[in-house]
């Protein structure tokens, strides 16, 4: 409880990443990375290239999120599990991880078809969060 009330959003999954150890052994330009579901909102938009890494950090995510959906179903709450599932968008993965490594910001905005604007209020959102 305490870890999730120092949380501004998405409480639960952040909470389980934490405490299911997702994050503990991955560099800090892939925990960005990965993050950077909570906070991109865009649906559709180019698939990103990932490293096998990235991969499973994703998967893990997924998983996590479906347990925590079929708990909300399980409680009463009327969110399918696929929708929760869904309502994480893993499309600036890539960006942000090479934004993270450094890569200059014009080479980042070849990596997708997502505007510069959104990629920057990703970026300065996922540092808030």
């Amino acid at each position: 409880g305490r870890v999730a009330c120092e949380m501004g959003s998405n409480e639960l999954i952040v909470t389980e990443l934490v405490f299911n150890n997702q994050l503990t052994d991955r560099p800090p330009e892939e925990i960005a990375a990965l993050l950077s579901c909570l906070v991109f909102q865009q649906r559709n938009c180019s698939a990103p290239e990932l490293t096998p890494a990235l991969e499973q950090g994703v998967k893990d995510i997924k998983n996590i999120a479906e347990r925590i959906g079929q708990v909300q179903v399980d409680c009463g709450l009327l969110q399918p599990v696929g929708e929760y599932v869904d309502s994480f968008h893993f499309g600036l993965v890539e960006v942000v991880y090479e934004w993270a490594r450094g890569m200059p910001f014009a080479d980042i905005t070849k990596l997708t078809d997502v505007q510069e604007g959104i990629i920057v209020r990703t970026i300065q959102r996922l540092d808030e969060s």
